[in-house]
Order: structure tokens, then C-alpha cells, then sequence
């Protein structure tokens, strides 16, 4: 079918990836290639290896004896502490039944962890948070260790889980790779309301036990938080780049349409396998185009702020070499297309409702903003993906995506986007480079230049609010917050006190070398600043009261202080820190001794440009 010419920017960024990744990238395809199986991957093994693989698997056992039918190796981050994880509990069983209907077998191959960004906010276990991916990476690596698998199938939503999995997915990039989401919850107390409820606690103006209900009717059942986080950013990159069967992101758990599917995501997977006609593993769909398809993404959507990690991360596990310039000059040319909270009053049921995936990414093949030539679980081309989903006597029917949007408050064409440009920009200057998501703030704070207020963490800004110091304007730079420091937490819990102090008519801005997750809101904040505090950052040079100047329409980062006095002024050094122990933290030691800078992705995982095989 005809396609609109790419637009020349990403056409420019996917060339630039694609030279720079040249050396990475081909060894990456030649090791996936040289572990490709024409034949069940279980006939390498010998009978005693079998035997072990075999001994638990009751009915299912003559098939996989046989050596013919393909098996799924299903990778699960169920667990019921987890609002979006607990619909996994019966995941596999449907797809074990799903599996044998179409003449293949499936088994759980292994679990990964799961933590909730959401409990850990602002408690020691946050600091675990980032590093957690890198765990999931690899316990999905030992997940598929056992080579008993043709294919494999992924389950996962939330933050670091679905980056994770993709990961340890890539390292097996060989193998096909479906990738599984539960849905968002449906729709409870409005994300407005939510928001005022957290302001008027921080003011003190209602108790614990009203915000506890509050908070409540918000997250209140299984699926999904609804808003635009890290989680629901996650579940429109897998579609965008094609690792989702169509339409599949945002349909609630518990429905039929959702059991349905699972079925059909099974069955596909089944058909992709180096055993069949449409041998598709994942090392063919995760490439450039991909890539830059999910950071086309992320800007049109205001996505979150943990994918400036995230994809850089992603990315690099498929010899890809990926860094903030990439994620800049795509923002400067796609537009942000949707309103959802943090940067709208609207949940993501309400995104679906108005036209979901299948409209924007419609809109923007429509405009030349999309890769379309790319390979999928689906087929190849992404224009497969311009549907929406309905259920006909138990089946998934996929008919075209209106051509219009349903409402306009939420979503809209590339030709009257919400703004001409995306949701993240890249800031730079005497302070290290960082980024800014514009889409959750006003036009009229996109530049705020004022004296610092310098913390150490967010716990003493925290307690400078209480005390009621945070007076006049302020920048306030929170540092030793980044990967090397303490696992670079979200400092979220910031949002409610600096959104209170914007209410008052205070001018300020956040700087900080932590990050604020996909739930940052309408302060503006200068968030991974890198280098980090820690590793000798310009951050560490900031004294109280130094001018600083944020800067989101000319992309800079600043401290007015005369170049010669910044150059001799030395570096604050961290006091005793409390993040070597307690909560697990110790356990993550060699983590902290090793993390890469934020812009490689802030893990300790394929932390170095190579020129060869990936470390």
C-alpha cells in the first residue's frame, strides 16, 4: 500500500543510529542468527535434560515428548500486590489451553520480580527501583536459560518491568517474543480531584484518613493506574513498535474481549516460530525503526520521563546505540497529540475511548511520522495497527480506527495537535545535560530563572516546607540522587509541595539528578541531570543563592555564576548517606559501584559503547 514519505528528521535520526550502531548492531544479529533452530529447540537437549523439563507437565507431556509442536516459554510478573499484575494469575492457564487448541504446548518458564512504584514512593525501597529492571532483565534471562522453548510470551505492565523483559527478551533474539499487558483498571475518582486531594494534605487542610479514601477511589481494582505513567507509556511503546498484537494495549482486564486476546496473542505467537512459514523473531522487529517509531511515541503522546532511560536501555540490548540528542531532535518535530494526566485532566479509558493507538498511529503514518515498513508480531507494516477491537461471538474483530477523533479534548490529529512539538526536551548548559517534560507544564513557566534553594535529598526539602522557609522564588536543586548515588529514585513526592508553592504565585523550578517518573507534573523540572552529584557533576558546584536559569524554549540549563569562579569553585561533597543499608539496598551495592550515567540508560547493564560485541 502507498505510504507518506518519512519525515526527513527521522529519516536523518534512524540513519545516525543505524552508523553509529553499525559495529554493535551486526554482532548483535549475527549471535541471534547463529542460535536460530529450524527444528524444536528441546532436540538439542539430552533425555536426562528432558526428562526434568518434562516430569511436571502432566497431559501436556506426550506433545512435548513428541518433538513436532512449538512450546512457549511464558515469562510472568504476576503478583497480587500489584493493582496491574494480579489479572496475570490466570494468565498462563489460558494460555496453556490456548496453546494446546492450536496444537502447541506452553509452559511457565520462570517468574520475575515486580515491585509498585507506587507503594515504594518516597520510602528506601524506591531507591531499588531503577536497578530493578536490570534484575528482571536478567531473572528473564534465566527464565529462557533452559532452551526449551520455540517462542516466548511476556507478561508484564508496569515501570521498570516491561523495559526489563524486553531486555532480557533481546538477549534471546533468536527466539519470538509476545508481548502480554492486563489492561487498565476502569476509571475512578477523577485525576483532577486526585491531585487536589494530595495539595490540600500537604497544606494540612485534610487528615490521613481522607486522603487514604481519596487515594482509594482512584486505585481502587485490578488493571492498570489509569493515568499516563510509566506503566501505561510502556503498553503504547510495545504497540507502537510492534510488540503487541493490534489494538491490545488498553482494554480493561476481567472482559471478554481481554480473555480473547490472550487466546489470539498465543496462537500468534505459536505461528511466528522458526518452525513455521513466519519465522519472526525479535531481534527482526527491534531495530532502528522500531526504536525511533517508540520515541516518535513517547513525544506525540507526553509519555513518561522514565523512557529517556528506558529506551536508551531498551535500545543498547539490541546492539543499538541510542542517546538524548536522538530524543531531542524527534521532539522538535512531532507534535503532542494527546491530553492525558499528568498533562490533561483525562485517564487513559478516556484516551481509548477517543480513538486509542489505532487513531494515533494512524495520524501519524498519515503525516510521515512513523516508520511503516517495520516487521511486527502481526506482519509486517505497521499500518495493520490502524484498528480498533470489538468481540463477535468470542472472537477479536479488528475494524478500521475512525478517521476522526472522538474527542478532541484528548486526542487529536497531527494537522491541530495540542502543541507543534513533543512532550520532552533536552536541556544543556553549565549544569550537565538533563530533560524536561514541557507537555505537564504551562507555556508561561517554560522559563524560570531563579536563586537556588541546594538539598541533598527530598526529604530535607520536605522539611523545609513544613517549616514554612520555601519563601519567594527558588530553584530548588535536590542532588545525590542519581544512579551511582543511590539508585536515582523518583522523587515524586515533591510534586505535591512545589505544585503547592506554584498555587501561591511562587516562580520555581526543580533541578535534580533523581528522576520524577511518568507522574511528574506541572513544575517545571530538569530531571536525570548528568553527570550526577556523585561523579563529579557541575551539579555539585551549586551553592544557595547562585542564579539559576532554566529554559525549556532555547533547551538550556544554567547557573549565572562568572565562568572563571565556576571553574575554580569546588564540588560539595555528599555527607553519610543512609542508602547503603536497610530495605534490601545493601543487596544492591554492586549496582550502585557500577550504574551507568542516566544518559546510558542508568543501569548496569550494556553500559559501554562498543565497537564489537556488546559487554
Amino acid at each position: 500500500m502507498s505510504q507518506t514519505p518519512l519525515h526527513p528528521v527521522l529519516a536523518a535520526v534512524t540513519e545516525r543510529i543505524e552508523r553509529r550502531s553499525s559495529a554493535s548492531r551486526t554482532a548483535y544479529l549475527a549471535r541471534s542468527e547463529a542460535a536460530v533452530s529450524r527444528r524444536p529447540r528441546r532436540r538439542r537437549l539430552s533425555c536426562g535434560n528432558l526428562a526434568h523439563g518434562y516430569a511436571a507437565c502432566g497431559g501436556d507431556k506426550p506433545a512435548l515428548m513428541a518433538e513436532a509442536a512449538p512450546n512457549l516459554g511464558i515469562v510472568t510478573a504476576y503478583n497480587d500486590m500489584l493493582s496491574a499484575h494480579q489479572p496475570f494469575e490466570d494468565y498462563p492457564q489460558q494460555i496453556k489451553a490456548a496453546a494446546r487448541q492450536a496444537g502447541g504446548t506452553a509452559q511457565v518458564a520462570g517468574g520475575v520480580p515486580a515491585m509498585c512504584d507506587g507503594v515504594t514512593q518516597g520510602r528506601p525501597g524506591m531507591e531499588l527501583s531503577l536497578f530493578s529492571r536490570d534484575v528482571i532483565a536478567m531473572a528473564t534471562g534465566i527464565a529462557l536459560s533452559h532452551d526449551l522453548f520455540d517462542a516466548a510470551v511476556h507478561l508484564g505492565v508496569c515501570d521498570k518491568i516491561v523495559p526489563g523483559l524486553l531486555m532480557g527478551a533481546l538477549a534471546f533474539g533468536h527466539l519470538p517474543a509476545v508481548f502480554l499487558p492486563a489492561g487498565p483498571m476502569t476509571s475512578g475518582l477523577s485525576n483532577d480531584d486526585k491531585r487536589k486531594n494530595r495539595q490540600l494534605y500537604a497544606e494540612g487542610k485534610i487528615d490521613r484518613a481522607a486522603l487514604l479514601a481519596s487515594e482509594s477511589e482512584a486505585y481502587h481494582g485490578p488493571g492498570t493506574c489509569t493515568f499516563y505513567g510509566t506503566a501505561n507509556s510502556n503498553q503504547m511503546l510495545m504497540e507502537i513498535m510492534g510488540l503487541h498484537t493490534p489494538g491490545t494495549s488498553f482494554v480493561n482486564p476481567g472482559t471478554g474481549l481481554r480473555a480473547a486476546l490472550t487466546a489470539e496473542a498465543t496462537k500468534r505467537a505459536l505461528a511466528i516460530t522458526a518452525l513455521g512459514d513466519d519465522f519472526t523473531p525479535i531481534s527482526k522487529i527491534i531495530d532502528a525503526k522500531a526504536i525511533v517509531n517508540g520515541m516518535v511515541g513517547l513525544m506525540a503522546t507526553g509519555g513518561s520521563t522514565n523512557h529517556a532511560l528506558h529506551i536508551v536501555a531498551i535500545a543498547r540490548a539490541a546492539g543499538l546505540m541510542v542517546d538524548w540528542d536522538d530524543l531531542s531532535a524527534i521532539s522538535g518535530v512531532v507534535p503532542l497529540l494527546a491530553r492525558v494526566y499528568p498533562n490533561g485532566s483525562a485517564d487513559v479509558n478516556h484516551f481509548a475511548a477517543a480513538g486509542g493507538m489505532g487513531f494515533l498511529i494512524g495520524t501519524l503514518l498519515d503525516h510521515g511520522l512513523l516508520h511503516g515498513d517495520t516487521h511486527t508480531v502481526w506482519g509486517h507494516g505497521l499500518h495493520q495497527y490502524r484498528v480498533e477491537l470489538g468481540l463477535e461471538d468470542g472472537q477479536v474483530v479488528r475494524r478500521p480506527a475512525p478517521a476522526v477523533s472522538q474527542d478532541l479534548d484528548v486526542l487529536r490529529p497531527v494537522s491541530d495537535p495540542f502543541q507543534a512539538t513533543g512532550g520532552l526536551k533536552l536541556l544543556s548548559g553549565n549544569l550537565g545535560r538533563s530533560v524536561i517534560k514541557t507537555s505537564a507544564v504551562h507555556e508561561s513557566r517554560h522559563i524560570v530563572e531563579a536563586p537556588a534553594r541546594v538539598f541533598s535529598d527530598q526529604y530535607e526539602l520536605q522539611a523545609a516546607f513544613k517549616a514554612g522557609t520555601l519563601t519567594g522564588d527558588f530553584v530548588a536543586v535536590v542532588r545525590f540522587q542519581g544512579p551511582r548515588a543511590n539508585g536515582m529514585p523518583e522523587l515524586h513526592r515533591l510534586t505535591p509541595v512545589l505544585s503547592v508553592l506554584q498555587d501561591r504565585g511562587q516562580k520555581l523550578a526543580l533541578v535534580t539528578d533523581g528522576r520524577m517518573s511518568g507522574a511528574s507534573g506541572k513544575v517545571p523540572s530538569a530531571i536525570h541531570v548528568s553527570p550526577e552529584a556523585l561523579l563529579d557533576g557541575p551539579i555539585g558546584k551549586v551553592r544557595d543563592g547562585d542564579i539559576i536559569r532554566l529554559d525549556a524554549v532555547a533547551g538550556t540549563l544554567e547557573a549565572k555564576v562568572p565562568a572563571d569562579e565556576w571553574a575554580a569553585r569546588p564540588l560539595a561533597q555528599r555527607g553519610p548517606s543512609e542508602s547503603e543499608f536497610g530495605t534490601g539496598r545493601e543487596l544492591f551495592s554492586m549496582f550502585r559501584h557500577i550504574a551507568a550515567p542516566a544518559e546510558l540508560g542508568g543501569g548496569a547493564l550494556f553500559i559501554a559503547p562498543t565497537t564489537g560485541a556488546i559487554p
